[in-house]
């Protein structure tokens, strides 16, 4: 396959800042406001999603698969629109926007759960904790064509020994809840199909 032809069939993808899924209920986790799953969830700190948000963006422009809108044209979209919207009805809105921006799909983050870990990466005494959600929609037809979640808790070896692989892909040792969300985003990124497959789905 020639590079030209390449190039012609990548298709652009902007990326929304991650939204904050708070529960009503903790004790009954919170409501992802786009496929209605729940997840349990936890109190996030302020600006926790646009670190999250800047590492999707930085994984997806490196895979290649897209090309990735920057960043201060999604920002400067939402801005002149309703952030609350936004966040309250993520489908049509970001449906909305991808389309004020000409683009071909957007993708969705929903941020359930970022707890950092209490202790060092030698030993804690509470594991990071991260859960998340990403959806991605094209344009053509508003289709859902995409889901993925990670949802991950660190624990010991002495734990699960099938749990050996993805300790060792850490580095063998207890990751912040950055560091763990960064493992994250690269293991479902792995499951993101071709484009083509993305553009035929019914």
């Amino acid at each position: 396959m020639g590079l030209g032809l390449r190039a012609e069939e990548k298709r652009s993808l902007a990326i929304f800042p991650f939204i904050v899924e708070k529960a009503d209920d903790p004790a009954r986790g919170a409501v992802c406001s786009v496929c209605k799953e729940i997840q349990r969830s936890s109190e996030i700190g302020l600006g926790t999603q646009n670190i999250l948000t800047r590492m999707l963006y930085g994984r997806l422009e490196a895979l290649g698969t897209f090309s990735v809108l920057p960043s201060e044209k999604a920002e400067e979209v939402l801005s002149k629109g309703d952030r609350k919207r936004f966040e309250a009805d993520p489908i049509s809105s970001s449906i909305q926007l991808g389309k004020a921006l000409n683009v071909d799909f957007v993708m969705v983050g929903i941020l359930f759960r970022f707890e950092e870990r209490i202790g060092s990466s030698f030993g804690v005494e509470k594991p990071a904790s991260v859960a998340f959600d990403l959806h991605l929609f094209r344009l053509r037809d508003g289709a859902r064509v995409w889901d993925a979640t990670f949802d991950e808790t660190q624990k010991p070896l002495s734990d699960n020994l099938f749990q050996i692989g993805s300790f060792f892909r850490s580095g063998a040792k207890w990751l912040t809840a950055e560091e763990l969300a960064g493992v994250g985003i690269n293991e479902v990124l792995k499951k993101l199909p071709e484009v083509k497959e993305l553009q035929e789905k019914p």
